[in-house]
């Protein structure tokens, strides 16, 4: 049940002769933040007062006349300048558990249109090992894939790989000149990196050298600049010494940011002058990145001998990353990479010259864009086609074999203006009626704020991420002092599961537990602590509820003849919080479809279980004072456990019995 949704229908009914949007003016509902104003609070009328000539208060208390709430509210009040507080009937409230008690979907009510909805999320190069740039992406996607199907809608997930574009001219160009057949016969996967990496760094090298002589001169630049910008500072007047900090403070940022960019220049060229052997490569093999992309260039042009090498090499590539899905339990229906849209390419290319929506410029074939300074660039003037190609043929195949009416892709913010001139072209195309939809994310920091690397400047890689953080929950969770209260003891084998579960699912949390526009800094030890903002946290609530049902030798089935026969009844106020809480678990998930936004599902997990808490400190359920109490606690508890443990389903953690 959607309670704020329920309000609004009844506020509708009484503003909608005042206003011509008494939507508007209904919907603004909240929940209290303190119970002595009630459950549920409506602002509508300080708004709505200047349109219909009155004052807020005795505007309020008009539409308290003209409100009919009664049936599952007490009598509404007035208070403040207009406020309408509303509470919830204990009576309601213990109706609606009883529903949830008997209802698999625990109360969340299930859309009526059930629209297609395409969600493209992760999307890893396969040549490479995936990192701890993919987590977002992955983690996002999955738990937006999850909820939205949940509520009712056709989710097709689609993982768009990246197999098909520079990074396998890397591969290829490794084995040619660096592989021995029979060490990747034998060992494809590992050595396929071990490959990929040698090249790339060959690579970076020289475009390290190539960009310190620019980096160097732009700090020239910026430190003249600086010098400029402080003397300024000596200024008598106050408001041009206030914008002199402002431009010195900009500038030093500046400044900071490219000594950054050297520093990480200079780590990637002496990581190659360091190893004599790497340096060695390095100079037979002046120009890698040309021969790359000449590699690639042959690939797509269908030359024999590449395009053997490709359909070798996919299917390791393919298998290491599947590999990292199973760890996270992520599936997808499709996996559509970029290789298999490039037949279509071309008549994409033709199909935009035809609706004179393309021209050539400078020998490229680009869309021009109102408003933006660079045009979208669909074939370079070598005939090579880019992303924007292929996401155009992405885009209509889709259209025309899934019939969506939302698609959702879920990339980094870097990405955006990319994703608002595909979405222009698109609509130019005459692909108006779907909604497009840029589900964008920020950066994984390391604690020093920086995007997380290794020593060596590469990104960290995904697989160590995981591994520390079960280790991690290994010690936390499954340290001798806590095993010694499991009864029965706890066995090696459960708790590597446990650990593997617990640790994962404390990545991905963190992870969504910050709105995804955000960056946030890793640390594990936060991630996987018992206390504060963790899955570790839900994860043992719930333990906690399947617990006391154990211990009361219940099963869900027996909770809900016990209520049929005892009733259900409130006599603390931690149990009436705690079920206000559970009847909110669908309000959590549409708000993480209206916004894209898992975290506000992770913040009701978080607070529910502190409710559960304060609830399990101040309400004996097995020393109950009655059988009706005893039924009502049981009926919460048990509840509790299954909004906990279908909420982190949601978001893609899995739940343990015991912790």
């Amino acid at each position: 049940m959607h309670i704020p949704q329920l309000l609004q229908e009844r506020f509708v009914a009484a503003i909608k002769d005042l206003t011509d949007d008494p939507e508007t003016f209904a919907s603004m509902i909240r929940a209290t933040t303190d119970p002595k104003h009630g459950d549920y609070q409506c602002n509508a009328a300080m708004p709505l007062c200047k349109k219909v000539g009155q004052d807020s208060r005795t505007l309020a208390q008009t539409l308290v006349e003209r409100l009919d709430v009664l049936d599952f509210c007490e009598a509404p009040e007035v208070a403040g300048p207009g406020f309408i507080n509303l509470k919830l009937r204990d009576t309601f409230l213990c109706e609606q558990l009883q529903k949830m008690l008997g209802d698999e979907r625990c109360g969340v009510t299930k859309v009526a249109s059930g629209d297609n909805i395409v969600i493209d999320f992760s999307s890893p190069n396969v040549a490479k090992p995936m990192h701890v740039g993919h987590i977002r992406s992955t983690v996002i996607g999955d738990a937006l894939a999850r909820t939205l199907k949940f509520l009712g809608y056709n989710t097709i997930t689609d993982n768009h790989l990246g197999d098909w574009g520079t990074q396998f001219g890397i591969i290829i160009y490794g084995y040619k000149h660096f592989g021995d057949p029979a060490t990747v016969e034998s060992n494809p996967v590992p050595e396929l990196s071990k490959l990929y990496r040698h090249v790339n760094q060959l690579i970076e090298y020289r475009k390290a050298l190539a960009a310190v002589p620019k980096t160097k001169a732009a700090i020239t630049e910026t430190e003249a600049e600086l010098v400029a910008a402080k003397s300024a500072l000596t200024s008598a007047d106050a408001k041009a010494q206030k914008s002199a900090k402002k431009l010195v403070g900009a500038v030093e940022r500046r400044l900071a940011g490219l000594n950054d960019d050297l520093d990480s220049l200079d780590e990637k060229i002496t990581g190659v002058t360091s190893d004599p052997a790497l340096l060695a490569d390095a100079e037979k093999h002046p120009k890698v990145d040309v021969a790359v992309l000449e590699e690639t260039a042959k690939l797509h042009q269908g030359d024999k001998e590449n395009l053997a090498l490709w359909e070798k090499f996919l299917p390791h590539c393919k298998d290491e990353i599947n590999r990292i899905y199973d760890r996270l339990d992520v599936q997808f229906d499709h996996t559509l990479g970029e290789s298999y849209y490039h037949p279509m390419l071309g008549p994409v290319v033709q199909q935009l010259e035809a609706k004179g929506l393309a021209s050539k410029s400078d020998g490229a074939v680009c869309v021009f864009l109102d408003g933006f300074d660079a045009p979208m660039i669909v074939q370079k003037q070598d005939g090579a086609y880019l992303y924007a190609t292929t996401d155009l043929a992405t885009l209509q195949y889709r259209l025309d074999t899934f019939h969506p009416s939302e698609i959702v892709y879920v990339v980094d913010t870097r990405q955006s203006e990319h994703f608002v001139k595909l979405f222009a072209v698109a609509d130019r195309l005459g692909m108006s009626d779907i909604k497009l939809v840029h589900v964008n994310f920020g950066t994984v920091l390391g604690e020093d704020g920086k995007p997380m690397k290794t020593r060596s400047g590469s990104l960290t890689g995904l697989e160590s991420l995981l591994d520390g953080a079960v280790d991690r929950a290994r010690q936390v969770v499954c340290n001798p002092d806590r095993l010694e209260n499991f009864d029965p003891p706890m066995d090696e084998a459960e708790q590597e599961s446990i650990a593997e579960i617990v640790g994962i699912g404390a990545i991905k949390f963190a992870d969504l537990g910050h709105h995804r526009t955000s960056d946030y800094r890793f640390n594990l030890n936060k991630m996987v602590a018992l206390e504060g903002n963790t899955s570790t946290y839900v994860q043992y609530s719930y333990a906690r509820t399947q617990k006391i049902l154990e211990r009361a030798e219940k099963a869900e089935s027996d909770v809900l003849e016990l209520v049929k026969q005892h009733g259900v009844e409130f006599t603390h106020p931690a149990e009436r919080s705690l079920a206000l809480m559970l009847l909110k678990f669908e309000e959590a998930i549409v708000a993480v479809h209206k916004d894209y936004a898992p975290n506000m599902l992770v913040e009701y997990l978080l607070e529910t279980s502190k409710v559960y808490s304060k609830f399990n400190e101040q309400c004996h359920v097995l020393r109950a004072e009655s059988e009706t109490i005893q039924a009502t606690r049981l009926m919460l508890v048990t509840l509790c456990g299954r909004v906990l443990n279908k909420g982190l389903n949601l978001l893609g953690v899995n739940v343990v019995p015991r912790m």
